[in-house]
């Protein structure tokens, strides 16, 4: 059965510098008004992605991916260009867990209420090849260092009771193989590490029994394959992992599982895509450019609804079936949109995605 998903990030609506501050105090104290403020807002949008019948929904993911872990680590300096290592990385002692999923716990009671039913969560951290992007002066054994962190965070923070549990955990590398990398070579110890770094992360994650599930923008280089723990691979609509004759070979050989990527969330190409399709004569990219600037214009003054846009459930679910019919029921475990959702023009436009998504999935079972 395949079962849907999504990838975290959303649009937020309110003071998110107060959303932030929230963040930071809950772990502290969640009796103070920004971190209540936090767990509402977290509270909030998670039970509306139960709401549009997400079965695996992500935790809110409203702030920067890569600053929310970073933030949590002693041995780590913001320098002008990015971060310096000063010390080992380690976790800070008052930052044990991700504090929107401490939010879910201590309100999975509620949650649970409002599903009818107990739930499951995915969580979503920045692995550590995408955080040591960051660290313009970097060694080979920077991803063993900041994976043992990562590896720490992911341990306290996935729960399990009987409102609800973390089910999902994805590693997110966001810009592993989108460029030549000295530091990881094919022989490199670098590389080593890393493809070590990815499994100490993922073989914690199964000692919570939990699924494993890898986020990639790039399937190029794939080290990936190599990792005993990883369980499920998830790239974007158009990854040429889908088109590639040896994926299923791979997948059966290797047992591992894809999520199927429905919707494309890149929102000025779903513009561009529908003023193409519905101007009577080509138009130049500059002018398909002006236009969208204009349609962005519109949505923002209330004069066109961006709703309009997105994808119908038909695209999605003909996604659904191909990736089905090419690879096996057997091995796609889970189907939701790319991630970037944060990128689109409301909250409500985000949430009709994740509507949408359900609705291919489930005509798709039935």
């Amino acid at each position: 059965m395949v079962r849907s998903c999504d990838v975290g990030s959303f649009p937020f609506v309110g003071d998110s510098r107060k959303f932030v501050e929230g963040a930071n105090r809950f772990s502290l104290s969640s009796a103070d008004a920004s971190a209540e403020f936090f767990g509402e807002k977290v509270l909030e949008c998670l039970v509306d992605k139960i709401g549009v019948a997400i079965d695996v929904p992500n935790f809110p993911q409203f702030r920067d991916m890569n600053e929310m872990f970073l933030s949590m680590m002693d041995g780590v300096e913001r320098i002008k260009g990015g971060y310096l290592e000063t010390k080992i990385p380690s976790l800070k002692a008052d930052r044990s867990g991700i504090p929107e999923v401490m939010a879910i716990e201590k309100n999975s009671r509620i949650i649970q209420e409002k599903k009818g039913a107990a739930f499951e969560i995915r969580i979503c951290v920045t692995g550590p090849y995408t955080l040591a992007s960051f660290f313009p002066y970097k060694r080979e054994d920077i991803f063993i260092k900041l994976g043992n962190v990562i590896s720490q965070i992911v341990e306290n923070s996935i729960f399990s009771n009987k409102h609800g549990r973390v089910s999902l955990v994805s590693v997110d590398e966001p810009v592993f193989g989108l460029q030549d990398d000295a530091l990881i070579d094919f022989g490199s110890e670098g590389r080593e590490n890393l493809r070590r770094a990815w499994e100490s992360i993922f073989h914690k994650v199964k000692s919570k029994n939990a699924q494993t599930l890898i986020h990639l923008h790039s399937t190029v280089d794939e080290l990936f394959w190599e990792v005993d723990s990883l369980e499920i691979i998830e790239s974007h609509v158009d990854d040429p992992i889908h088109q590639r004759k040896n994926t299923k070979e791979k997948l059966e050989s290797r047992d591992k599982f894809l999520k199927a990527s429905l919707a494309v969330n890149d929102f000025d190409a779903l513009i561009k895509k529908r003023i193409a399709a519905d101007s009577p004569e080509k138009l130049t990219e500059s002018d398909l450019n002006e236009r969208v600037a204009d349609a962005w214009t519109d949505i923002k003054h209330g004069r066109i609804n961006s709703e309009g846009f997105l994808e119908t459930v038909e695209v999605m679910k003909n996604r659904l079936v191909k990736v089905v019919e090419r690879f096996g029921a057997e091995r796609v475990l889970y189907a939701g949109p790319e991630c970037g959702l944060k990128g689109y023009p409301t909250y409500e436009t985000a949430l009709e995605c994740l509507r949408r998504v359900s609705v291919a999935v489930e005509s798709f079972e039935k």
